[in-house]
This record gives C-alpha cells, structure tokens and sequence, in this order.
C-alpha cells in the first residue's frame, strides 16, 4: 500500500488529488491548516486528517510525529498548500508582501520537505511533487500564445519560478528520492475565481502521474498534462 502526505488537500487541486489518489488504492493522509475544513474533507474522501500550517515549524513537527506514530512511512509528499499574492498593483507590493507569498510557496515546501525526510526515506520508492505553475516558467509567461503571458504577478510567479529550481536541485541532491514539479496549468478553481478553462480533474492529471511514477520513474523535471515544460 502507498501512503501519501497532500498538503493544503481540503479543497480545489488538493481536494481532487486526494480523491484520485485515494482511487488509486493509495492511503492519503490530508494535511491542511483549517481544522474544521480539513476534517470535513478527510470524512468526504475516506482519509485521515492531520493538522498542518506549512508556516509554522511546530505545527510541521507535530504533524510529521503523527504520520510516524500512525502510518511509520510516507512513500509520496505532495506539496500542494500555495498561496496567490495581494490583488493589488506592482507598484503597491511590499516587502511583507514578498515574504507572506515566499513563506508559503517556497519555505513552506521547505520546512515541510525536510521535516519529512525520514518518513520518505522509510520508503522502497519515495516520492516528492511540489506542484509549481507555469507562471513561474520564462519561457511559457514570454510565449504569446500562452494565457500566461496576459498576467503580471510578479511575487507568485518569481515564488513559482524558485519552487521548480528548488525541485530540480533537491533532485540533484537527492539521489535516493524521486522530485519533480508539476504545473496544473489554467484551472478553474477558487485561486483565480474559477476562470480557468481546465477542469479542477485535468489540473491535476500531471500531480497524479508524478504521484504514481514506479521506481523507474523521472526525477528532477516540471511537467504538466502534455509533457515536460520549458521553463
């Protein structure tokens, strides 16, 4: 049996990779920072909650010794739990602001990643996904073809930018771990107020396919639903 650790999984992409997942015959513990929501969605789904703000290192800490206590290994981490930045101008984006967005999106999958260490590696085949965004690639927010190109945010896209470089440098670093980024692409959810052309379903296909890669798998790539992306 897998077991699998989803972080920010009580709704949209977290929601529904956890769904699928759990489809899949793998045993999804839900993390997520909302008790009340997490726990209403562990019970729709069939898993098990565990209470997790990625922004807190404590609250990390407790949260890897209850997966220990119960489960004793995780073999995939989903890094999903992200943050949009302020809906406000450039020229009004502060430093705090940064900090808030960078917290989340690139320390928070930190923290977590670490923390968890020993579980993965308590693994035959651990997995990590760090799900990214297109928005942090250069070559696809410079492609006028692409709808990203259309939107300048700049402290979401430069977070998501780091959180592939991070992914393909723990890759490096980690031989034993199989990382990858995964871009979900322009889905409909409540992040962009469900304008998304994509079903919350084919935004999660590249989570799913790198959540399920077998021992032979790739490690250190971003892709998305068609492939690997050029970032």
């Amino acid at each position: 049996m897998t077991t699998t650790f989803i972080t920010g999984a009580n709704r949209s992409l977290g929601f529904e990779t956890a769904r699928r997942l759990r489809d899949a015959g793998h045993t999804v513990v839900l993390g997520a920072r909302d008790p009340e929501r997490g726990r209403a969605a562990a019970d729709a789904l069939g898993a098990r909650f565990v209470h997790l703000d990625v922004t807190d290192d404590a609250s990390v800490a407790a949260a890897v010794a209850d997966v220990a206590a119960h489960e004793g290994v995780v073999d995939v981490l989903v890094n999903n739990a992200g943050v949009n930045q302020p809906p406000k101008p450039a020229d009004e984006l502060t430093a705090a602001d940064a900090a808030a967005v960078f917290d989340v999106n690139v320390i928070g999958v930190v923290r977590v990643t670490r923390a968890f260490l020993p579980l993965l590696r308590a693994s035959a085949n651990p997995v990590v996904v760090n799900v990214s965004s297109g928005m942090g690639s250069f070559a696809v927010t410079h492609d006028p073809d692409r709808v990203e190109s259309t939107f300048a945010a700049p402290l979401y896209t430069a977070s998501k930018s780091a959180l592939t470089m991070l992914t393909t440098q723990y890759a490096k670093a980690w031989p034993d771990i199989k990382v990858n980024a995964a871009d979900p692409g322009y889905t409909a959810t409540d992040f962009n107020g469900h304008s998304g052309p994509q079903t919350v379903t084919e935004g999660t296909d590249a989570v799913v396919e790198l959540a399920t890669i077998g021992a032979q798998g790739p490690t250190g790539q971003f892709r998305d639903r068609h492939g690997v992306v050029a970032w």
